[in-house]
């Protein structure tokens, strides 16, 4: 029975990594599919096809709303930076 479960739980690991190797495979041609559109569509119009270029273009459009410079809301009513403490008083509470 042990040898039995052993056949069988390596069978079901063979055919799981036949299926995580046919997902891997599935992705790369949707990839590759992908990047010929992309190809094909800057030759239509003209354009050089280059990834690097691709990306870079793809960066400078996005927006990023979460880091904009603290001198973009000067306009509005924000509160006072606190100054730098430099002197402290300590006292035990007993």
């Amino acid at each position: 029975m042990n040898t039995f479960n052993q056949i069988l739980r390596s069978l079901l690991f063979f055919v799981l990594t036949l299926v995580g190797m046919l997902m891997a495979v599935v992705f790369m041609v949707s990839t590759a599919i992908a990047m010929a559109i992309l190809y094909i569509v800057a030759k239509i119009s003209g354009r050089p096809f280059a990834i690097k270029s691709y990306w870079d273009q793809r960066r400078r459009n996005r927006v990023r709303p979460h880091f904009t410079p603290k001198d973009a809301s000067a306009g509005s009513a924000t509160k006072p930076k606190p100054q730098n403490v430099t002197d402290i008083e300590m006292r035990e509470i007993p």
